[in-house]
């Protein structure tokens, strides 16, 4: 990891209350949880992902879906780490203004942070695609086969599954946050996934900061560009700020 690096982007922080982190399956990688495209991924040796994970595919196969669903995607002892624990120190501070996160875990709120939004869901929130009740992880983790309701009805998880459009109103908080940022972080994620990805196009602000161990087309026009695990850069970073 680059000294000079780390000392202008502990720089760029102390200078800034207006930071917006966006980040994707990587910013997870370091508590166990998987990313999906990986040769080890989530999808590795799955049928497409597209299929898998599909409104569709849940609509016709609910129980199919829900086995792939507990075996591969629900990851209940999973902890924060180093980089979810320094988002929620930055965002006490007052200077993360919020986590614009791809990912499902609900990590980010277990370390602390608040302004979360979360473009694809939760698996911590469920819902009866009936009459609507209210089901954590802990009743998906506690029922065999397809979870049902009292009424009766499918219990759906609160997550983005292909061929279903992001919530609006996180949409709307997440662009507003990221054109608001004079520091935008992007962190753990690949930036192919549409249309999570195109928000960042929003970002007019002064530094645009890249975390990621793979190239991605926004690495260009970054003012820093880390290739090193999230967590190494934002505990280096714990230690000369905050």
């Amino acid at each position: 990891m680059d000294k000079n690096d780390l000392k202008k982007f502990s720089e760029i922080i102390s200078e800034s209350d207006n930071i917006v982190f966006f980040g994707g399956a990587g910013v997870s990688t370091e508590s166990g949880i998987p990313d999906f495209r990986s040769p080890n991924g989530v999808f590795g040796t799955s049928p497409s992902p597209e299929v898998i994970v599909s409104h569709d595919y849940f609509m016709a196969h609910p129980d199919r879906f829900y086995k792939f669903y507990r075996e591969r995607m629900l990851f209940p002892d999973a902890k924060p780490n180093a980089a979810h624990n320094y988002l929620a120190k930055l965002e006490k501070a007052g200077k993360l203004k919020a986590v614009v996160t791809q990912n499902i875990d609900g990590l980010h709120q277990a370390a602390g942070s608040k302004a979360v939004c979360e473009l694809h869901g939760s698996v911590h929130r469920n819902h009866c695609m009936k009459c609507g009740k209210f089901f954590g992880l802990d009743y998906i983790l506690s029922c065999d086969g397809v979870p049902r309701c009292d009424c009766g009805g499918v219990i759906k998880p609160d997550v983005v599954l292909y061929g279903e459009e992001l919530d609006r109103d996180v949409i709307s908080r997440a662009v507003t946050a990221i054109s608001a940022a004079d520091v935008l972080i992007i962190g753990g994620t690949s930036l192919v996934v549409y249309p999570a990805a195109s928000f960042i196009e929003y970002f007019g602000g002064k530094h645009l900061v890249m975390i990621n161990k793979s190239p991605t087309y926004a690495d260009r026009r970054a003012q820093l560009l880390f290739c090193e695990n999230i967590g190494e850069v934002f505990s280096a970073l714990d230690k000369t700020i905050l």
